[in-house]
């Protein structure tokens, strides 16, 4: 292939990094956003996710039923841990935002080291549900991965849809806005905090149910995914949902691109210098003042 090829290839896979980054950030930039919360337990609410997905794939013969159920089961049973976590962990906290730091910590610790004792150190494989390659002029391309990108767009589109149509949308903006006027006109503030909690996990779920047919179930996949969502959390803006999906696209494009070309460690280097960059010359984030 010649060099254009190249580059288109890493351009496809750069997407299917964004894709999945930027589902997985979208969640954590909700909940910081809304609830001023730093989640740092948020990378093992994506690990759940993929290891529920192998355990229902493993115990359904059928790899397109097993998928479909798993992209149905996962994000219900990732939600439900997520809205006990904020029932009965971060509410009594009050939301403080150092004993949220050190409460999600333990989290972190407690979901990785019960994956560990019940799962294993070991990573699993999960089946795609279809093969098939879409021909392009040079080369075949896997449609499975095509298909990520296009569930997590429709993702988007449909998240963007009801935060500006929707009751709960405008009833979170709201809260995220000023959440002592919100309360004051009657909005439920702990419930709309346990709603944008479970919702951010969800999202992170069903980001590691589309990648892990691509990338093996493994107890510790949850750093990395919380370390790029944290990334495109900051330079895209602390609680901008537009800017976390710019910077998640940006760093997946890098991410994928650099992957192909060079070396994957070299783009994990260019995410943390693309941080220092953004912290030096823009530190508010890249859309700080855009927080729809």
């Amino acid at each position: 292939m010649d060099f254009g090829a190249f580059l288109f290839l890493a351009f496809l896979e750069g997407l299917v990094q964004a894709a999945v980054l930027t589902l997985t950030a979208i969640g954590l930039s909700l909940v910081f956003g809304v609830m001023r919360v730093v989640n740092i337990a948020h990378g093992q609410f994506f690990m759940l996710g993929a290891v529920v997905a192998w355990w229902v794939t493993t115990n359904i013969t059928s790899p397109v039923l097993g998928f479909f159920v798993a992209l149905l089961i996962a994000p219900i049973a990732v939600g439900l841990v997520a809205l006990a976590s904020e029932r009965f962990i971060l509410r009594p906290l009050k939301y403080d935002a150092v004993a949220t730091i050190i409460a999600t910590i333990g989290m972190l610790y407690i979901i990785q080291e019960l994956t560990l004792l019940s799962f294993g150190p070991d990573a699993r494989p999960v089946e795609p549900p279809f093969y098939f390659d879409v021909q392009f002029p040079w080369f075949g391309y896997s449609g499975y991965k095509l298909f990520v990108i296009a569930v997590a767009a429709l993702l988007l589109l449909a998240l963007k849809f009801g935060a500006r149509h929707s009751q709960i949308g405008l009833v979170m903006r709201a809260t995220q806005f000023d959440s002592d006027t919100a309360q004051a006109f009657g909005v439920s503030v702990g419930k709309v905090y346990a709603q944008v909690f479970t919702l951010g996990a969800m999202l992170a779920a069903i980001g590691a149910v589309l990648v892990v047919p691509i990338q093996q179930a493994q107890y510790l996949m949850g750093f990395d995914a919380l370390i790029l969502s944290f990334t495109a959390v900051i330079v895209g803006g602390l609680g901008s949902i537009r800017g976390t999906v710019l910077a998640a696209i940006l760093i997946g494009l890098s991410d994928g691109i650099l992957s192909v070309f060079f070396a994957p460690t070299l783009s994990k280097i260019v995410a943390a210098l693309f941080i220092a960059v953004v912290l030096i010359f823009k530190p508010e984030g890249l859309l700080a003042g855009a927080r729809r």
